[in-house]
């Protein structure tokens, strides 16, 4: 090889090693960002020592009530948040008599895998009626999946999440808490919409930074708990007695303390 083909080499060597170098950088970082999560507390943990009802298999935490049912409810968790940080809600839903599925995501954010709900349906055909439901980026990838496929979807649970996708509001619970405006800011619909008093948009799991929904530092106003009006397309989600909430009735804040069961 003469001197003029080197020299002429010489310019993509360098070029293809800062494109490496750049790739590299870039792959790090990205490792790095998704390293640092959040882990979920161990209150959220013992909820796996449980005895029966709770089962583990591949990317799936399967948390089943005491008696059949054809109705499951699939969560996908927010960014960034360990999975198992969700499982006292999921445990508090299941007693209602459905069964709750979590999926574990890659990278611990749900934006991977947001079809992972159409394998679990096909993986679970006993289930005739499905329900999903998420939090943050988990509530935007379940509304993608609901939107794409709304034959397969009975309905939609948002928490610290608005409609993402046509999937009909009317068919969608929203939950929220007052504090999270980047939420509310985008919430266009008033049906079926819940503000939770004094409630982040970090209340929604378990962890070492965060404090589940169902347990808001508020006393009870009222020794009567009012429902929130059910929707006729899904069952009503559960949330203790003593809730400061807020319902939206023509574009307005409703005051409410509500108490629902399953079926």
């Amino acid at each position: 090889m003469n001197t003029a083909q080197r020299s002429r080499r010489k310019p993509w060597l360098i070029a293809g090693g800062v494109v490496l170098l750049i790739l590299a950088l870039l792959v790090g970082a990205f490792f790095w960002y998704v390293s640092d999560y959040y882990r979920a507390e161990d209150v959220a943990l013992e909820v796996l020592e449980q005895d029966t009802g709770i089962s583990v298999q591949d990317n799936l935490t399967i948390l089943s009530p005491s008696y059949p049912t054809d109705t499951a409810i699939l969560f996908y968790p927010g960014a960034k948040v360990e999975a198992e940080a969700y499982l006292p809600l999921l445990d508090q839903i299941r007693q209602t008599g459905v069964t709750c599925i979590l999926v574990h995501m890659p990278f611990h954010m749900a934006i991977f895998d947001a079809d992972a709900a159409e394998e679990v349906i096909a993986r679970f055909p006993k289930f005739q009626h499905w329900y999903m439901a998420g939090h943050s980026m988990g509530g935007a990838m379940a509304s993608k999946f609901a939107s794409e496929h709304p034959d397969q979807v009975d309905g939609l649970i948002l928490m610290g999440a608005y409609l993402y996708g046509d999937y009909p509001a009317e068919k969608t619970l929203t939950i929220y808490g007052s504090l999270n405006q980047s939420v509310e800011d985008h919430i266009d619909y008033t049906e079926n919409v819940v503000e939770i008093e004094g409630g982040n948009h970090a209340s929604s799991a378990t962890t070492a930074r965060r404090r589940a929904i169902l347990r808001p530092p508020f006393p009870p106003r009222s020794s009567r708990p009012r429902r929130w009006p059910p929707s006729r397309h899904f069952w009503n989600l559960r949330i203790e007695e003593g809730h400061r909430c807020f319902s939206r009735k023509n574009g307005k804040r409703a005051p409410m303390t509500w108490k629902t069961r399953g079926r």
